[in-house]
């Protein structure tokens, strides 16, 4: 039976993938010999060539190896901003045959030392800014090997655009145990072996957190990867003459998948900007042709929205992708004007990779997910019978593709609990309520999961509350989503001060101690002190209710 969506499918796109025949490093590879001079990447003027970038990764995988004694199967942290060093990091630890543990350069130490004690990566690839948080790591926990990178050392050494305060920085002179400059690792002329991965080996582990707080990793291959990395590239109607804007940061899937790996897969050129800067962008895309750019919504409301961004010629977009927050109508329709194209807004999580829900490009409909992408099925359901619901009502989510991780790295118990048997078929309980339309459309409608959707970065209150309650003087607190203008959300803190501390500090005080503890798009905006928090009769803190008063 065809599902309501097959009407509205994408013309000339084929309704079903091949699996994937090769790894992820050996496309990369292949694009190398088959163009060694086309410009894989521009970063700040700094350009690399497929041929140089497959150079070093080959370089990179042997020192890895050689080394650092990295076997088959282990996991290589990658704690590093949008950049070509991002780029090569990835390619190589994939190409020692190990698999890169991608996070966020907002990392502080006690978060960076839960991931590498959770997936016992020995070798960390970093930059040189995070050297900080990650010193006192070395030795106490896994972490034995540490390899630095300097941005700058791949920019043009004359450009006309700002330079963030970690690109600007100069190379560090580190001399410490166990680290090595990324000059010299590649400079240090090591071979590598042949690979021995096939498409499902373990090639990626990018963590999620959840309602419990602890972060988990999602174990993903070879073929999940490249199933969404090729659908990714047809979707969005890649070529290889793509020129894509890389603003969605790299450890996080979208940017991995629509601006990096995607890229890659059809041979084109990524445009890599690692800050956000309307205006820098708007130069970027006039100057480079850029003609796809994935992103978050707040990201073209703030270039749409600059005065003089708007000034740039922006209309050699051809296709420009986002999600996590819904698209403001007035913007898109600013955009359209712009571009003569429709914002493709799409759905997924780093369970699956990237998107299990797309927009048509030729029959998008507004702050909607679109419809299940290739080979995968998506319904919604009653999240207590799991009974699957009709258009039009409301339920859980469900998915099931190629793209779904294999299990949760270590956790079996949160693996099944993750899962449900539906009508037969094993399908991935998302947590997001949501429903169908008589087109077989797909709208958000709630969270069944408490969860903080800040411009598109997921912030999970449980994590934020444990890290919150090792302030001395907060005695309980409860985080909740708070409405903000520009982010969709914002994270609020509202806290019962002990009573010692009472009168003696002020909400700035308690933000500015959180930006010492978590990464900066964790951190509670607002901070509103209460005497008590509500509770239930049985003693739990009544978060939903203080989460309704919020959005009345």
């Amino acid at each position: 039976m065809e599902p309501r969506h097959a009407r509205f499918w994408p013309k000339n796109l084929p309704r079903h993938l091949a699996p994937a025949g090769t790894t992820l490093h050996a496309r990369l590879a292949e694009q190398a010999r088959r163009a060694p001079d086309k410009l894989l990447s521009i970063f700040f003027g700094g350009v690399l060539r497929y041929a140089e970038a497959w150079n070093s990764v080959e370089r990179l995988a042997g020192f890895l190896q050689t080394d650092c004694a990295v076997a088959p199967g282990d996991r290589v942290l990658i704690d590093l901003q949008s950049s070509p060093q991002f780029l090569i990091a990835l390619y190589g630890a994939m190409r020692a045959d190990a698999v890169p543990v991608p996070v966020s350069p907002m990392c502080v130490e006690r978060e960076l030392a839960g991931y590498l004690e959770d997936c016992s990566a020995r070798v960390a690839i970093i930059g040189q800014e995070s050297w900080a948080q990650l010193q006192g790591l070395v030795g106490r926990t896994p972490l034995a090997r540490v390899i630095v990178a300097a941005y700058r050392d791949a920019i043009a050494p004359e450009t006309d655009l700002p330079l963030p305060e970690a690109v600007a920085q100069p190379r560090m002179a580190l001399d410490a145990r166990g680290v090595t400059l990324w000059a010299d690792a590649l400079g240090s002329g090591r071979a590598a072996r042949a690979s021995t991965t096939t498409v499902d080996s373990l090639c990626l582990l990018p963590y999620t957190s959840g309602s419990t707080g602890k972060p988990k990793g999602c174990m993903h291959t070879h073929a999940t990867v490249m199933h969404n990395v090729v659908g990714a590239a047809l979707w969005e109607r890649m070529h290889g003459q793509a020129v894509s804007l890389a603003t969605a940061p790299m450890f996080h899937v979208t940017g991995l998948i629509h601006s990096l790996l995607a890229t890659v897969e059809v041979g084109g050129t990524i445009v890599i900007q690692p800050r956000w800067d309307p205006l820098s962008a708007a130069r970027l895309i006039e100057r480079h042709r850029c003609t796809h750019w994935a992103n978050v919504p707040t990201m073209v409301v703030d270039l749409l929205s600059h005065p003089e961004a708007l000034r740039h010629d922006v209309a050699s977009l051809e296709c420009v992708f986002g999600g996590g927050a819904s698209m403001p109508e007035a913007i898109a329709q600013k955009l359209f004007e712009r571009c003569g194209i429709a914002y493709m807004e799409g759905y997924g999580m780093t369970e699956t990779i990237s998107q299990t829900h797309s927009n048509p490009a030729d029959h998008p409909k507004k702050q909607c997910l679109g419809i299940p992408v290739f080979d995968t099925e998506s319904l919604v359901v009653d999240p207590d019978s799991l009974r699957v619901l009709p258009p039009g009502e409301a339920g859980e989510i469900v998915v099931r593709g190629p793209q779904l991780l294999k299990g949760y790295w270590g956790n079996e118990k949160a693996t099944l609990e993750s899962w449900a048997e539906i009508e037969g078929k094993p399908f991935f309980r998302t947590g997001d309520l949501g429903r169908m339309d008589e087109d077989g459309f797909f709208f958000i409608a709630d969270r069944l999961k408490r969860m903080i959707n800040a411009a598109g970065f997921k912030v999970w209150p449980a994590e934020v509350e444990s890290t919150m309650y090792r302030h001395p003087a907060i005695q309980e607190c409860c985080v909740i989503a708070a409405p903000d203008a520009r982010r969709g959300e914002t994270v609020k803190a509202v806290v019962a001060l002990k009573p010692e501390h009472r009168g003696a500090l002020k909400p700035e005080d308690i933000v500015a101690w959180a930006h010492g503890a978590m990464a900066a798009y964790k951190v509670p905006r607002i901070v509103e002190f209460v005497d008590a928090l509500p509770r239930s009769g049985s003693g739990k803190i009544q978060w939903r209710a203080l989460q309704e008063k919020e959005f009345a």
